[in-house]
């Protein structure tokens, strides 16, 4: 998957959050999306992902396979994102919800349900409805189904929040695992969570 990001401005109200945006992100690449709190990161990264429509400015998609265009309608398909602010259905047990899951968005090839409940360590909550579970434990669902579905495009949004160190590390080996041919944006102002980052964009350069 290529995106490609041309003059891309997002206001609300008078007010412009950023403006003259304009980015290749490369298949195979992982780019880091960097700014404080409150400038727009995560605005940017619903933009890319096709979720909010830019004020100005335009996203193509393209397959690096077919070198074709995808259509944004498709874009849904073809990517795995995680953010603190998408909910999780909480009355499904674990199972439940990765079974339901997983029709929608198939795991990674080699990759079963048990095995990624084993790969983030739930096995003990397997049959708990997931509105039970910690933050920390909630976050790394999140990750795992993100990290672990068979997507192109893979965006993450603050991908350590709620974890402890123990968790930011398990967050740290299991994208290494995954991030091979994909295309990887993270959104984030903790270094910890993007050192892996071949760029960066700094959304501050665009107000």
């Amino acid at each position: 998957m290529r995106l490609d990001a041309q003059d891309l401005g997002r206001r609300y109200g008078r007010q412009w959050v950023f403006r003259n945006l304009s980015y290749s992100f490369e298949p195979g690449s992982a780019t880091a999306i960097l700014g404080p709190n409150g400038a727009g990161k995560s605005t940017l990264l619903s933009i890319l992902a096709g979720q909010l429509l830019p004020s100005e400015g335009t996203v193509r998609y393209e397959s690096a396979l077919s070198g074709k265009p995808v259509p944004v309608a498709e874009v849904p398909r073809l990517l795995a994102y995680c953010a603190p602010y998408l909910e999780l259905p909480e009355d499904f047990t674990l199972l439940e919800l990765l079974a339901f899951h997983t029709r929608l968005k198939p795991l990674r090839p080699g990759v079963s349900i048990p095995d990624l409940v084993d790969i983030m360590y739930l096995h003990k909550a397997r049959h708990q409805a997931v509105r039970t579970f910690s933050s920390g434990m909630k976050q790394r669902l999140k990750l795992g189904l993100a990290l672990y579905a068979d997507t192109p495009l893979l965006l993450l949004d603050e991908p350590t929040t709620n974890l402890d160190a123990q968790g930011a590390a398990w967050y740290l080996e299991h994208v290494a695992r995954v991030r091979e041919s994909r295309l990887l944006i993270v959104s984030s102002n903790v270094p910890a969570e993007y050192g892996f980052c071949e760029a960066q964009v700094r959304i501050t350069d665009f107000q």
